[in-house]
């Protein structure tokens, strides 16, 4: 299903160290390490969608309620991520199916488009000024909002972070996080950003290509999912939780995988 996706133990290794037992208290460390380690970049970075999706992750102001600025080069690499993904066979069948299900024009510049308006179309969060946000800077990127942090559901995020010095994990969530053999693939974490911003619990995938959750968040959002619904990805049954508005012309306030097992 995902063809692009990493390994642990080859592209990179995975600390999880101690547990989490609370959301309530985000002030004890149970990781003395990082969680995500020896990642070989030149080889995952080197691939096209990866290097592409690098670029988009610093384009944004990571605090809400401040006006989001675009230049052409940052318009220009979203549409280059697009054309990227647009490549691979995970897009491609996502978009064969919602053409299927006529949620999605055959033609593939139409579907562009579409996907451009979802994940880059600025909009503004409740209680803001401006135009401070996008499906693609809450779901990927992350966002501080007070004392919180908000989305940042991706681990090549949370690992680009970390490595920076932003990100300190302080653990994982035992019965949230799924493991194939000795390794993850799909985590419950918490963590603090810039030693400010508490993000109490956070799922994410590990491994998977930007590729792949673009396509599933997509599918899920165009077949009208909102909520939080069962789904099965591979051997895994996991539930994906989606919030959308904007009637025609949808976005995403949030998306996110959690509460998985292993058959």
């Amino acid at each position: 299903m995902d063809d692009n996706k990493c390994y642990p133990g080859e592209d990179y290794e995975i600390e999880l160290q101690g547990f989490v037992k609370s959301t309530r208290d985000v002030s004890r460390d149970f990781a003395r390490q990082h969680l995500i380690q020896d990642l070989d970049e030149d080889k995952i970075f080197g691939r096209k969608t990866y290097g592409a999706f690098r670029k988009l992750l610093d384009n944004y102001e990571m605090e809400c309620d401040q006006q989001e600025n675009i230049t052409w080069e940052e318009k220009q690499e979203n549409y280059d991520f697009l054309d990227a993904i647009m490549e691979t066979d995970v897009m491609k069948e996502a978009h064969q199916y919602l053409v299927s299900e006529g949620k999605a024009s055959s033609d593939e510049d139409d579907f562009k488009k579409q996907l451009h308006d979802i994940w880059f179309r600025m909009y503004r969060r409740k209680g803001c000024r401006g135009n401070d946000s996008s499906s693609f800077e809450h779901v990927f990127v992350g966002e501080g909002r007070g004392d919180d942090m908000i989305g940042l559901h991706n681990w090549l995020q949370f690992y680009l972070q970390e490595k920076a010095g932003y990100i300190n994990y302080n653990g994982y969530f035992r019965r949230e996080t799924v493991k194939n053999d000795e390794y993850p693939r799909l985590i419950a974490l918490q963590f603090t950003w810039r030693g400010e911003k508490a993000k109490p619990m956070c799922s994410c995938f590990l491994g998977t290509s930007p590729e792949f959750e673009i396509a599933a968040y997509t599918v899920a959002l165009l077949m009208g999912y909102d909520g939080t619904t069962d789904c099965q990805i591979g051997e895994y049954e996991t539930e994906v939780t989606v919030h959308s508005f904007g009637g025609y012309h949808k976005k995403l306030s949030t998306a996110y995988i959690s509460a998985a097992r292993m058959y």
